[in-house]
């Protein structure tokens, strides 16, 4: 069976324009626009979450080795403070020990004192305490 190609014209066929095409792809494309800025913005702020994690972790440790300074430093610092370092450095500098003979008790002579100055924590009380005393 061959074709015979139709003799008969078609007819021209006009299509309306539709008048809503162009505002539902601009409405499309800014929703696309709208979810892409949203996953841009998501992936800025889980950087910026991964890298605030990796700075506290390097301050974390920054701190665990600054407090083991410290506390080596103050070990130090109690050792050379050690009374028996401190009797070999006084030794060394020709110091002699102290002596029980050496030690003794001074007797308080009441007149060689100051005489005692009261506080005036609250000067409107001492001051009714000293008329009460004139009285």
């Amino acid at each position: 069976m061959t074709r015979v190609p139709s003799k008969q014209r078609n007819a021209v066929i006009h299509r309306d324009r539709d008048s809503r095409a162009l505002s539902r792809l601009a409405l499309l494309l800014f929703c696309g626009l709208v979810l892409a800025s949203g996953f841009l913005f998501a992936a800025r702020q889980h950087f910026a979450a991964v890298q605030y994690g990796y700075t506290t972790e390097s301050l974390r440790n920054e701190r665990a080795k600054l407090l083991e300074e410290h506390q080596h430093l103050l070990l130090k610092k109690e050792q050379a403070y050690a009374p028996a370092r401190l009797q070999s450095e006084g030794l060394g500098l020709g110091l002699k020990p102290l002596l029980a003979s050496q030690m003794g008790t001074q007797k308080v002579n009441r007149r060689s004192q100051p005489p005692l100055a009261p506080a005036l924590l609250n000067p409107p009380a001492s001051f009714q305490q000293v008329a009460r005393a004139g009285n």
